[in-house]
């Protein structure tokens, strides 16, 4: 009889260890890590300067979806735009000369390798991709402000962090907020 007990004590408890491994779901945030870049002077730009325009021809992006393209550019421009407002800059009206143009660009590393957008922009923030998950994807940013009569950029801020591809534009918003904000935080703040 004692060797019956025994029996069923060991089978209960092996039931009981072998039936309750749960592998439980999580949700991985996004990498947080950035690295950023600048070169050139800001000097340029005046006190009194106060609008803004977009670069004629420096708008770029380099994303796997081509459909999200004009998504993103239209993004940048609105997030861009409410940066600048805040630091009391406005959007040049159609008779009025801006005091400063800006351009930028955007590439997935799918799409543009580091040493690509060295060679375009003359700038690499060189972030690493070491023990980053396979949904996330580096992503560069690129914001170049001009003065209206040159033809080279005055000041330049590349930027580099982590995307989440499969997500749609909208649920990236904040975060690309919060980025252009970075980028932007060293252009001088005009509000009275």
């Amino acid at each position: 009889m004692n060797s019956k007990k025994w029996c069923l004590w060991i089978s209960l408890f092996a039931v009981l260890i072998s039936g309750c491994a749960t592998k439980e779901e999580v949700n991985k945030p996004a990498p947080s890590r950035i690295t950023m870049v600048t070169s050139g002077d800001l000097s340029f730009i005046s006190s009194q300067a106060k609008s803004f325009a977009w670069h004629p021809t420096m708008f770029t992006v380099h994303s796997a979806n081509k459909l999200d393209d004009a998504e993103l550019v239209r993004h940048m421009r609105q997030s861009i735009t409410k940066i600048m407002e805040q630091k009391g800059y406005h959007f040049a009206k159609d008779n009025e000369n801006p005091n400063v143009l800006i351009g930028f660009g955007m590439a997935l590393e799918s799409e543009m390798s580091d040493a690509e957008i060295m060679k375009r922009a003359g700038l690499v923030a060189g972030l690493s991709t070491s023990g980053i998950d396979d949904d996330f994807e580096k992503g560069s940013v690129l914001v170049a402000l001009f003065s209206p009569n040159r033809i080279q950029p005055i000041w330049k801020v590349l930027a580099q962090g982590f995307t989440e591809t499969g997500k749609p534009i909208e649920d990236r918003e904040i975060r690309f907020d919060k980025l252009t904000g970075m980028m932007l935080s060293s252009i001088p703040n005009h509000t009275m």
